[in-house]
């Protein structure tokens, strides 16, 4: 399977199980709370396949981490009515930009 598209099903399964962390109440509500369980062991066993096949750790974690971040944070705005200011965006586009940035310097 294409290293990127491994990288994909990590992020899904990571800002499904962080959202669902949220919904789950304290896991005191019995669907998110699978999700949260089932979430996280496909986005860190989808990762670590993605490492064990050789894709660099700084930069696998990195694209993860940003692009679950950015990803929560649009879903929390526009589903869960939390708050969004210039401020929160603009350190999001340093994170994304910051990613961009490695994956650039990885190609030379």
């Amino acid at each position: 399977m294409p290293p990127y598209l491994l990288l994909a099903i990590a992020i899904a399964g990571e800002v499904a199980a962080t959202v669902s962390l949220k919904l789950s109440e304290n896991f005191s509500k019995p669907l998110p709370s699978v999700v949260v369980v089932v979430g996280y062991l496909i986005a860190f066993g989808v990762l670590a396949k993605l490492l064990k096949d050789g894709f660099p750790v700084g930069v696998a974690y990195a694209i993860w981490a940003a692009a679950g971040i950015a990803a929560v944070a649009v879903i929390g705005a526009l589903f869960l009515s939390e708050p969004v200011n210039w401020t929160m965006a603009g350190g999001l586009l340093l994170i994304i930009g910051g990613v961009v940035m490695l994956e650039l310097g990885r190609a030379h």
